[in-house]
């Protein structure tokens, strides 16, 4: 939506007088601009407007991912040759409409997190945690969810290639073994092996065993989002590098200094689910955990804050600094941070209260002084061995990452490096700009590049070879505390010539055709033995849990001969700081062909499509800024022009960047979109920088953001209180909007005899992480519509998660709120269909009859919810072959002209109905979940029989939170909420570090 300049300081002077609570969700509402008001008023067009000009059909199926040569893939659902191990007991017969699940890993960073993939007659459709391992506990994160799609993707590279000519595999081995005997005189002097982070057991043996017979070869690691400054923070605490694992469930108070964990990072889903069941509240005596953030960003771990701090990264070294003096550690406190006293003591003493129960993290990209200053911090609290325990890094080669990378570009530039074999990494687009990867690349006389995409790396090689996704091919990873995992395919590679990275380092050995199969099994079986092996192997893949492998405890020493250099530091950079951070849907650039991540609305800005320069309300004040100026960002001699997003919350005079976008080689989806943040980034400030300039350019991008859809016209829709307000009225949610009572309405009420489904969501514990968005398109065949339908309003999600704000513009509070359909017992939608498409079943389900459906909208215009979709156009891609593979069977793949939404993912509940009727017993509560319930790592989102008094939904909604949407409009919906309770420091006022 096109916004023109808005009056910040008129809106600033109407939230200063506002009265009582007021939730917000743009600049633009608070505004009340009439382009706001004139879209919503065109919220519900009465016809299919075209696309935008200059997007015709082809452009259309591109995005969709069509690509019209790949029309001959009808025979891809070969199964793996080799014995794999369902979840479950194999059927002796495969029984058609009845899934298998298999337990695996996928890897993100080079860690692995354990799943259950869903495979209907060898193919995989969804994926789903899995509850037996430590860094899943049966919950998945968008990233995971959408794995399925980057599987079936028609972009990925299917061909070997040489010079751009498709080349058989075996014209690789005879160059690789060419290069390779003109090495062995030299000892491998001239090799060079680059992959991203290894924490494969067998991975790590194969490169050793690479090196011992080639001693003079090197092995280098690059990724650009690392655990760099967080090893060196270590090194410099205890002399050595450790990773911390955490436990949240032990933790009462936690202080997060720019740390992300709710959303990012190595377990963060355990800890996700670890956090929130300590903020469960329930009857007067309930207690919760308190959560301190400072940070530059708001981030969704800050949305969950009791206090957030927006500070400037460049002054968070100096906060470390204040608490660890604070709290006793011999360091000299900072005078720069003297207007934070009064929340500066507060955390001090609620940290002090609680030694032993408290945690401080610190996030992964800060200083290795800040990071030293947190292990400081934990070990003067008495924390470590309560809530954190120091573990041997799980990586295999566990290195200064951004100097592996610069040492390598050193030796190619001198001409050293003869052989270069990249397996997975992309340097030559995410690479520090001052790190000449490319030019240097030039003078490597056999390049080969090993990855899932022909990227930007893989132009610049003489040799591309399509790499097999991880659920077609066999290996093995670690999980963030050490646990091993079998990663084994669920389909055989759908291109003949996809290699794992052991099949590319076998080629390396004097048995260059073993398989990945045989290689990680034989590895795996050094370690055990031959003895009773056969049970372990298979106990391991069931199981996705290769037992006793978590890393142990281990027993650090802090050093302090560091803490007199603390005290030296200088101070904090006034100038404007730019801050870089992976983006919250497509990480590093990794994901940006998957149009599922791509079109997932980020968390705090609600942007599709794009990446921003985010700055706060009173930088866009002072610059003369607005919502999608472009301007010119330099920072270091580079420059790069970016649109601004101005962003509540963002700290003064701090600019974020998110990294991942300006792809010049990405397949037809990713490339093009966005600019490239890692064009200005510098090898020496990877995530901080201070002395950035803004230059107007006078020109204008448009933005697609989905935080202006489905207004409510600013009704309490999400409620929330303090934990002292819950204790002294807990009903206080409940009394905001009373429903009229059931009798008095204009319809029939209906009787449930039997079943009726209900689902109770706990706003206290969603953090907003939007999985739940992603899991209900994989399960639900939701096609994706692209930036411009997103624009309109016209996204197709059967749930959305709502972003609102509470307070003022420089740090308001962030709620978020899942909305599916209500499933309403007096739907409005019903009593308007001319059809009877839209219908009410005998379990309480509001169902759409697609055939009946002929697109009137009628429904959709009269629920109060928008919950409602409607295909425009066939957004559906119903011509690659590779993406026909993904269809979930148990769901209708729509066409256009049809209404859709959230059906409490009927299938599953027809399915567990029919199993109970088989076994002549009735559903178990708990026996249905649906796809937004199994992939929450917060376990916000229950679904049940209502009827059954016992049931958990039937309890949560029998809790003095819960209230229903809207119920005043008597629409008595099935889904209800429970209201979100924050537990603040009675030391603080709700202004200080809240608003």
């Amino acid at each position: 939506m096109n916004q023109p300049s808005i009056d910040l300081t008129a809106i600033r002077q109407r939230l200063a007088h506002r009265r009582g609570r007021q939730y917000w969700r743009s600049l633009e509402e608070l505004a009340e601009s009439e382009e706001f008001r004139a879209f919503l008023d065109h919220e519900f067009p009465r016809q299919a407007a075209p696309l935008h000009d200059g997007v015709d059909r082809r452009q259309f199926l591109q995005l969709m991912g069509a690509s019209l040569a790949l029309a001959g893939l009808s025979a891809c659902t070969r199964q793996p040759t080799e014995y794999v191990v369902p979840y479950v007991k194999p059927p002796t017969d495969v029984t058609p409409g009845e899934p298998l699940f298999f337990a695996t890993a996928l890897p993100h960073g080079g860690i692995g997190t354990g799943v259950l993939v869903e495979s209907h007659m060898g193919r995989p459709t969804k994926v789903e945690g899995n509850p037996d391992h430590p860094a899943s506990l049966g919950a998945t994160d968008a990233f995971a969810q959408a794995a399925v799609l980057t599987l079936y993707d028609p972009d990925r590279s299917q061909v070997i290639t040489s010079a751009g000519e498709i080349r058989p595999w075996g014209a690789f081995l005879d160059a690789l073994k060419r290069a390779l005997e003109a090495q062995r005189e030299r000892g491998g002097a001239g090799i060079r092996l680059l992959t991203e982070t290894v924490t494969s057991p067998t991975l790590a043996a194969q490169i050793r065993s690479l090196l011992a017979a080639f001693p003079q070869a090197k092995w280098h690691q690059w990724e650009p989002v690392n655990h760099d400054t967080a090893r060196a923070g270590a090194r410099l605490a205890f002399g050595e590098p450790v990773d911390a694992v955490y436990r949240f469930d032990q933790a009462d108070v936690i202080l997060s200094l720019d740390a992300d964990f709710l959303a990012c990072g190595p377990g963060h889903l355990r800890y996700v689910r670890e956090f929130t069941r300590k903020r469960r509240v329930q009857g007067e005596h309930a207690a919760m955990n308190r959560l301190y953030v400072v940070e530059p960003t708001p981030s969704t771990t800050g949305a969950k804050a009791d206090h957030r701090l927006p500070l400037r990264a460049g002054e968070i070294d100096d906060f470390a600094r204040a608490i660890a003096a604070g709290l006793g550690v011999s360091v000299q406190p900072p005078a720069s941070l003297g207007r934070h006293a009064q929340w500066l003591a507060a955390v001090v003493r609620d940290l002090q209260a609680h030694r032993g129960t408290s945690l401080v993290l610190a996030g992964a990209h800060l200083s290795p002084t800040a990071h030293a200053l947190v292990h400081a911090i934990n070990h003067a609290l008495g924390n470590v061995g309560k809530t954190l325990v120091y573990t041997e890094p799980v990586e295999a080669e566990p290195i200064d990452q951004a100097e592996s990378l610069r040492t390598l570009v050193t030796d190619m530039a001198a001409g050293a490096v003869n052989l270069l074999v990249i397996l997975g990494a992309n340097p030559a687009y995410n690479a520090a700009a001052d790190v000449p990867f490319a030019e240097s690349l030039a003078k490597v006389g056999m390049r080969v590049h090993v990855g899932l995409y022909d990227d930007e790396t893989a132009q610049l090689c003489h040799w591309h070879i399509p790499e097999a996704h991880a659920l077609e091919s066999w290996s093995d990873i670690r999980a963030f505390d050490g646990t091993a995992t079998i990663v084994q395919p669920l389909i055989a590679p759908l291109y003949e010539g996809s290699k794992s990275f052991h099949e590319i380092l076998a080629a390396f050995s004097d048995r260059p055709d073993r398989s990945g199969y045989d290689l990680v099994r034989d590895h795996w079986k050094s370690v055990h033995g031959d003895a009773d092996f056969e049970r372990v192997w298979r106990k391991a893949l069931h199981d996705g849990v290769i037992p006793n492998t978590a890393a142990a405890p281990k027993s650090v020493t802090l050093n302090t001969d560091w803490l007199s250099a603390v005290a030296k530091l200088p101070a904090p950079d006034a100038r404007l700081e730019i801050v870089f951070r992976p983006d919250p849907t497509i990480g590093d650039g990794r994901f940006a062909n998957n149009g599922w991540l791509q079109e997932l609305a980020k968390p705090i800005t609600k942007l599709v499509w794009d990446n921003a320069a985010l700055i706060c309300p009173a930088t866009a004040e002072r610059l003369g800024l607005a919502n999608e100026d472009v301007i010119e960002l330099r920072y270091n001699g580079r420059a790069v022009r970016a649109p601004i997003w101005i962003t509540p919350g963002q700290a003064a005079d701090s600019v974020t960047v998110h990294l991942g976008y300006g792809r010049s080689r990405s397949g037809n989806l990713g490339t093009g979109i966005g600019f490239n943040g890692y064009s200005i980034r510098t090898a020496a400030s990877p995530w901080l920088g201070a002395g950035a300039e803004i230059g107007k350019t006078g020109e204008r991008y448009a933005l697609a953001s989905t935080q202006h859809h489905h207004s409510m016209e600013g009704r309490h829709l999400v409620r929330s209180a303090s934990l002292a307000e819950y204790r002294r009225h807990p009903e206080f949610a409940r009394e905001l909007e009373e429903a009229p009572p059931p009798d008095m309405s204009m319809y029939p009420p209906h009787h449930y005899d039997g079943y009726a489904w209900g689902m109770a969501i706990d706003l206290n514990a969603c953090i907003g992480c939007n999985a739940c968005v992603i899991a209900c398109q994989s399960e639900n065949n939701i096609p994706v519509v692209g930036k411009d339908q997103v624009a309109r309003g016209r996204e197709m999600h059967w749930i959305r998660v709502d972003r609102y704000f509470e307070g003022d513009l420089d740090n308001p509070r962030t709620h978020h709120q899942p909305v599916p359909c209500m499933h309403c017992e007096d739907a409005p939608c019903e009593v308007v269909c001319p059809v009877n498409a839209t219908v009410h079943s005998a379990e309480g389900l509001n169902e759409m009859v697609y055939n009946r459906c002929v697109g009137t909208k009628y429904c959709s215009n009269n629920c109060p919810y928008k919950v409602r979709r409607f295909n425009f156009y066939l957004y559906t891609n119903q011509q690659v072959e590779s993406l026909k593979l993904l269809a979930n069977p148990d769901v209708t793949v729509r066409t256009r002209g049809v209404m859709e939404k959230c059906s409490y993912c009927v299938q599953r509940i027809d399915y567990a109905r029919i199993r109970a009727k088989r076994e002549d017993r009735t559903v178990r509560d708990g026996e249905i979940v649906t796809a937004c319930q199994q992939v929450c790592p917060a376990e916000a989102i229950v679904f049940g029989d209502i009827n059954n008094a016992d049931s958990r939904v039937a309890q949560l909604k029998a809790e003095p939170r819960n209230y229903g949407l809207l119920s005043s409009l008597g629409t008595r919906p099935r889904t209800s909420y429970l209201a979100s309770v924050r537990n603040p420091n009675p030391d603080l006022s709700e202004s200080e570090g809240t608003a």
